[in-house]
């Protein structure tokens, strides 16, 4: 029988544990910050699965970076909701 290829959640498994040595290397605060983009990763493996042409370093970044740009998109919803608000409430 052939080889059966490694899952997504398992190649994401073996990436954490790649990284683990530079991890205890960061700041406390920047090791909660690499967590957080590990979890990104995870919430994508599905399309990672899906996507099987690509490679799973590859799937990663672009997990990482969707995520990223969707908090981006919203901070900049906010912003402008917020502006808008302080407009309506300033006498001319």
């Amino acid at each position: 029988m052939g080889r059966t290829l490694p899952t997504p959640t398992i190649l994401l498994e073996e990436e954490r544990l790649r990284w683990q040595k530079f991890r205890r290397a960061l700041r406390k605060e920047d090791q909660l910050i690499l967590d957080e983009m590990l979890d990104d990763i995870r919430r994508h493996v599905q399309a990672q699965a899906y996507a099987s042409w690509v490679t799973p370093y590859e799937a990663m970044l672009v997990a990482i970076i969707l995520e990223d740009r969707k908090r981006i998109k919203n901070l900049e919803e906010r912003v402008s909701d917020l502006l808008g608000l302080m407009r309506q409430n300033t006498p001319l």
